[in-house]
């Protein structure tokens, strides 16, 4: 019995938004879909596209 057939995000959570980000995007290659500053948290959030579709979104607390 197939329990899960697939993931559409996943959130991680990172201390160093500026080397996070630069480690997903130009280390591994991923394909940035969006970048946003959130005030009321004073924190980054980045959604970044996986090669099957799915999305990965490191936030920056």
């Amino acid at each position: 019995m197939q329990l899960l057939s697939g993931i559409h995000h996943v959130a991680v959570i990172c201390s160093d938004y500026t080397r996070s980000r630069h480690f997903y995007h130009q280390i591994l290659g991923l394909r940035i879909l969006s970048e946003h500053y959130r005030a009321e948290r004073d924190s980054y959030k980045l959604d970044l596209a996986l090669p099957d579709g799915a999305q990965l979104g490191p936030v920056n607390l």
